[in-house]
């Protein structure tokens, strides 16, 4: 088990994304993945109310909902942590301490949970003072609505005025960030966030942790699983460079008799303060890979391996 930053949750060293749930994956695939999720050991599972409103006939919630009713359905949710997060939803857009109030009692109606155990919030909203932002989730805290709150794509300079608005207010710190970050999206977390991620006491729950299924091995060229809800992605990797960390991650995974996938989630736990990358499964066949990154652990030699293979330099202009 690993601890979330500075909170007391303890949850197992991959987050199940439900991203997926209404999406490319229904009711009853959705209550399959869960299922084999929680039955194979794992706790975490990440969502937005924003799920699935990019798809054409939803609404948004619907993530959520199929996640409340497995949760109903299962009786307990005592031994699990729910992330969901706000500021994309269509009825409650943007972090105004009223919009964020209301999304949250709208999140907590579809979760059926009295808690929502870490609240993120989802996307900057630079048209809201962040004062007002931080006060509402303080609020929320306070209230016992919310037991923890993390930050997700914002960039380091906002990043630092919240932390600096918290600390001289008195408020609930944040306890997560989450960021964009993988082998094939490694510079803006690294050279610009994870310093401040050590230095606050933030644990790392990164997102795109497999870029989309490119890290999974099964996209070789622009034009395979063409058509697909991730294809183009994912597809968009299948560059010289890219394959050849495909290749490296194939070889190093095949040391410790691991697939791609896991050898690439594998990775990035061996980053400082990355807690558990989020990975979705569309199919309960896939969980197995998932659940697998508890017992890899890489050695330096490989992490440094894929580090030098990933490296990538911006061009000087």
């Amino acid at each position: 088990m690993a601890r979330i930053g500075s909170s007391d949750l303890d949850v197992f060293p991959l987050c199940l994304g439900g991203n997926v749930f209404g999406w490319t994956a229904d009711q009853q695939a959705s209550f399959d993945i869960l299922d084999a999720f929680a039955s194979g050991g794992g706790t975490f599972i990440d969502t937005s109310d924003s799920y699935s409103a990019f798809v054409p006939g939803n609404d948004g919630g619907e993530s959520e909902t199929i996640i409340g009713q497995w949760l109903a359905q299962r009786g307990s949710h005592d031994d699990l942590v729910i992330a969901t997060k706000v500021s994309r939803h269509p009825d409650f857009l943007g972090l105004s301490g009223p919009n964020i109030h209301a999304a949250a009692d709208a999140s907590l109606g579809r979760l059926g949970v009295d808690a929502i155990d870490l609240y993120f919030a989802h996307f900057d909203d630079e048209d809201t003072p962040l004062e007002e932002t931080a006060a509402a989730f303080d609020e929320l805290v306070t209230a016992g609505k919310v037991r923890y709150y993390g930050i997700s794509n914002y960039s380091a300079e906002r990043l630092e005025e919240w932390l600096a608005i918290v600390e001289a207010n008195g408020y609930a710190r944040p306890v997560a960030l989450q960021p964009h970050y993988n082998l094939v999206h490694r510079n803006t977390f690294e050279e610009t966030l994870a310093a401040i991620a050590e230095r606050a006491d933030l644990g790392v729950v990164p997102y795109y942790s497999l870029a989309s299924g490119f890290l999974t091995g099964k996209y070789r060229s622009p034009d395979d699983n063409a058509g697909t809800a991730r294809g183009t992605g994912a597809a968009k990797y299948a560059t010289p460079a890219g394959l050849a960390i495909v290749d490296a991650l194939e070889e190093i995974g095949a040391a410790h008799e691991a697939s791609i996938t896991t050898t690439a989630l594998a990775w990035l736990l061996a980053k400082p303060t990355v807690v558990a990358p989020i990975a979705s499964a569309s199919r309960v066949e896939q969980v197995a890979d998932l659940l697998a990154v508890a017992a890899v652990t890489l050695t330096p030699d490989e992490v440094a391996r894929l580090d030098a293979v990933s490296a990538w330099t911006p061009p000087v202009e």
